[in-house]
């Protein structure tokens, strides 16, 4: 295990998968003086245990010294856990963590994907709170992590949105508040599963292009013919998604897309990461999502299946 953070306003905090997303959160609220412990692989660890926790922001860079560990029982004091993982991990993990869970333990998804807390509660009960997370992140190395781009959150309660447990709306302003004592853009909303899909939308309109071209989202989001091919799978998602009773509109998403693409120029994409890294992708939980569930509600979605399909080939070419 690694340095512990200096004791500083709120809650323990552990962080299952230190992966970018999980190491750039985690590294923020550690900086913040927040009780943070990370949870991840053997290199990761070892690297934040010997080094620290390298952090490259778009305001500077700076070693945030920080509490790591390679077993999920590290997660047993923590008041909040940010869950972290690769979406084909979520009930794996959920499994794992269950019994290291105190009875006032907050869990929160920092996941792509809509589905990832139902999932978690089928598995294990777990109730736990989600995010849409927007922020551009990849590991330049082992316990390093470079940040290109925004780094904010929308969270909610999907599992009381949809009648499955009460609201829990103190939980979330805690959450809210240890974000913002790291000076993390936070908004707490009642429709977070309408923010989660907004999210799946812009993952489906960027990251397979991204992952199949190699290419960043400032040059996506300029050309022509591919602004075409997003304007189609955003409409498909729409479709899908009103099926399931969220309501988006089709111009709004457009207008975020280019927004991103603006604001995320550097931005390569976490499936492109993956290709490039020969891991598995999260296309499942992304255009492969939308074209399943699509056939389940009788909703053609072309564009989404044929990015699905080449992605799956590229993960076999490069496994």
């Amino acid at each position: 295990m690694g340095s512990t953070a200096s004791v500083g306003e709120g809650p323990a905090i552990a962080v299952v998968g230190a992966g970018a997303v999980g190491c750039y959160f985690g590294g923020l609220l550690a900086r913040a003086g927040a009780p943070v412990t990370l949870v991840g692989r053997p290199a990761q660890v070892g690297a934040i245990t010997n080094e620290g926790l390298k952090l490259d922001t778009l305001g500077g860079h700076s070693v945030v010294r920080v509490r790591a560990s390679t077993e999920i029982s590290a997660a047993r004091s923590a008041r909040v856990v940010l869950v972290c993982v690769k979406t084909p991990d979520t009930e794996p993990a959920a499994i794992a963590l269950a019994p290291h869970l105190g009875p006032d333990s907050v869990v929160l998804s920092l996941q792509n994907g809509v589905d990832n807390p139902e999932r978690m509660h089928r598995a294990t009960g777990i109730p736990a709170f989600a995010a849409a997370v927007y922020v551009a992140v990849h590991m330049a190395g082992p316990g390093h992590v470079k940040h290109t781009g925004r780094g904010d959150l929308v969270i909610g309660d999907p599992l009381a949105e949809a009648g499955v447990i009460e609201r829990r709306s103190d939980a979330l302003e805690m959450l809210r508040d240890c974000f913002a004592r790291a000076g993390v853009p936070c908004r707490v909303t009642d429709d977070v599963r309408s923010a989660l899909w907004t999210k799946l939308a812009m993952n489906c309109a960027y990251n397979a292009i991204s992952a199949l071209t190699a290419e960043r989202y400032g040059v996506i989001g300029r050309e022509p013919e591919l602004r075409t091919m997003i304007e189609r799978i955003i409409g498909e998602t729409v479709a899908v998604a009103g099926k399931k009773g969220i309501a988006l509109s089709q111009d709004d998403l457009l207008q975020s897309a280019w927004r991103l693409g603006d604001a995320m120029p550097d931005a390569l994409s976490s499936t492109a990461q993956d290709l490039l890294e020969g891991k598995r992708t999260e296309i499942d939980s992304l255009n492969g999502y939308v074209a399943e569930l699509g056939r389940r509600v009788g909703i053609a979605t072309p564009v989404n299946d044929t990015l699905y399909a080449l992605v799956k080939l590229a993960e076999r070419v490069r496994a």
